[in-house]
């Protein structure tokens, strides 16, 4: 069988965290009974005029310059017609001619090997609304809640071959959009979606092969499996002396197999006009420099900033910034605590054994910066050990309570009287001769039943050094 490469590129849709929509003043927010987000503007009524959300422009620029994009100063919105029950005008206000953001890219990293991913535009567009097939009454219903939410659509250049180089790409950019601010790129909630243009050639071909575009892919594992799955279809559809059809194919991860849906369309298919109910948009110098003075610091050059100015290895640092949430919290309460590792410690090690345990995402962390430095205190004052901080922390976790609050009223402070604590270790040794014994005869595990025994006598409550140190006293 040939060798074969993988030819991918990718479009990203992303829904904009304005608060109002793209052309109109209805909510933006996610949910909500169908069909109650919408107006007379959005669900296209005759005579209707739009106004365009300054806000969605402010954050394609922010995109685009974080991409290394160039900002297309004068720019305008086209009309992309065709019809289809979910979109009610019966065209999508969107950016063919003049896209507002151009030739970026980003630096991905597989395996250690680097490479850049060019981005060939970003445009601004109005999403469409939304069918729901209902299959106990036999048919489907619209709902148009999302009808001009404001989307950016970023167009990859061809440049990924595996699977691998994707989920890297989209990593990155999921991470940057954060970062931003401009979307919560929430997957499961439509934030973020990709289609997946795919093609396949003989190794060392320089012409492409004949792509297929699979749409509205909303999961990283969907992705993956689409991408491997399509790739070895057209390997198969090649080999046995067939041509691959350029369509568009519906993913179906259930079945682990795609359907072909319809033919490709091109620009030409979709009738391309200039949008004539809203002018052309002219970014000024001094407002895209604004735009530009506000970029926040971004993931790779916090990881930098981290491990020079916090000190902590790369490893945390790369865990701790690869989620906006967690690097916010981690900043915020270093700031009260002044233990970076420490903190870095709990949020690598405990934050993270929760979140997978819960099935949550590092954005859904709820609890507060202060409490998590009243926990970090605790334990460096010797009030708490860490077995009993463990256990305040989950509760910390789960319902942000007050740690210092929360020891009190259960009574888990430290036992910190030598002398209490050394009458109990005396009637541990004297109630188990046999463990000294076996101490006496090289048997060392004897001494950790001793002091095991003393902890769970303490309910956990005293210092284990403290108590090393005495029984060691009394069994020499």
């Amino acid at each position: 069988m040939k060798a074969y490469e993988t030819v991918i590129g990718l479009e990203v849709h992303v829904e904009l965290a304005t608060k109002t929509k793209i052309f109109c003043g209805c909510t933006t927010e996610f949910g909500g009974a169908p069909n109650t987000h919408c107006c007379p503007v959005c669900t296209g009524m005759p005579g209707t005029l739009p106004v365009l959300n300054k806000k969605v422009v402010e954050f394609a620029v922010a995109a685009g310059l974080a991409t290394n994009c160039t900002i297309t100063q004068n720019c305008k919105f086209d009309r992309k017609n065709y019809f289809y029950p979910d979109l009610p005008k019966a065209y999508q206000v969107s950016q063919l001619y003049l896209p507002i953001c151009r030739d970026g890219g980003i630096e991905i990293d597989v395996n250690g090997v680097k490479k850049v991913i060019g981005i060939h535009e970003i445009h601004m567009e109005e999403d469409a609304g939304k069918l729901v097939h209902d299959e106990w009454d036999d048919c489907t219903l619209v709902d148009y809640n999302r009808c001009g939410v404001p989307l950016i659509e970023i167009v990859s250049d061809p440049d990924m071959r595996s699977a691998e180089e994707v989920i890297a790409y989209l990593e990155k950019l999921k991470l940057i959009l954060q970062y931003l601010g401009v979307s919560d790129c929430k997957m499961q909630e439509g934030s973020l979606r990709a289609d997946v243009n795919l093609s396949v050639r003989e190794m060392g071909a320089s012409e492409f092969g004949t792509r297929t575009e699979m749409k509205n892919l909303n999961s990283f594992k969907a992705i993956a499996r689409a991408i491997e799955g399509e790739r070895k279809r057209q390997i198969e559809v090649i080999e046995y002396g067939k041509k691959i059809v350029q369509e568009t194919r519906r993913w179906d991860d259930n079945k682990d197999t795609s359907f072909a849906m319809r033919s490709k369309e091109d620009a030409q298919d979709y009738r391309y006009f200039p949008e004539p109910d809203l002018v052309p948009i002219e970014i000024s110098d001094a407002w895209l420099e604004e735009v530009r003075q506000r970029q926040p610091e971004l993931r790779d050059e916090k990881m930098a900033r981290y491990e020079k100015e916090y000190d902590i290895p790369e490893y945390d640092a790369a865990l701790i910034t690869s989620s906006k949430n967690v690097a916010d919290l981690f900043e915020a309460t270093v700031a009260i605590c002044k233990k970076p590792k420490e903190v870095s410690n709990w949020l690598m090690v405990e934050t993270m054994r929760l979140l997978k345990e819960h099935e949550m995402e590092p954005e859904n962390i709820a609890f507060s910066p202060e409490n998590l430095a009243k926990l970090i205190a605790l334990i460096e004052a010797g009030s708490i050990n860490r077995t009993v901080a463990k256990e305040v922390f989950e509760v910390v976790f789960t319902d942000n309570i007050d740690p210092e609050s929360y020891v009190k009223e259960k009574g888990l402070l430290m036992v910190n009287d030598e002398g209490a604590l050394r009458k109990t270790i005396e009637e541990i040794v004297a109630a188990n001769p046999q463990s000294v014994e076996d101490y006496h005869n090289g048997k060392t595990k004897a001494m950790g039943f001793l002091v095991g025994q003393t902890m769970k006598a303490m309910k956990g409550k005293a210092d284990p050094g403290m108590i090393n140190q005495i029984v060691m006293e009394l069994l020499q």
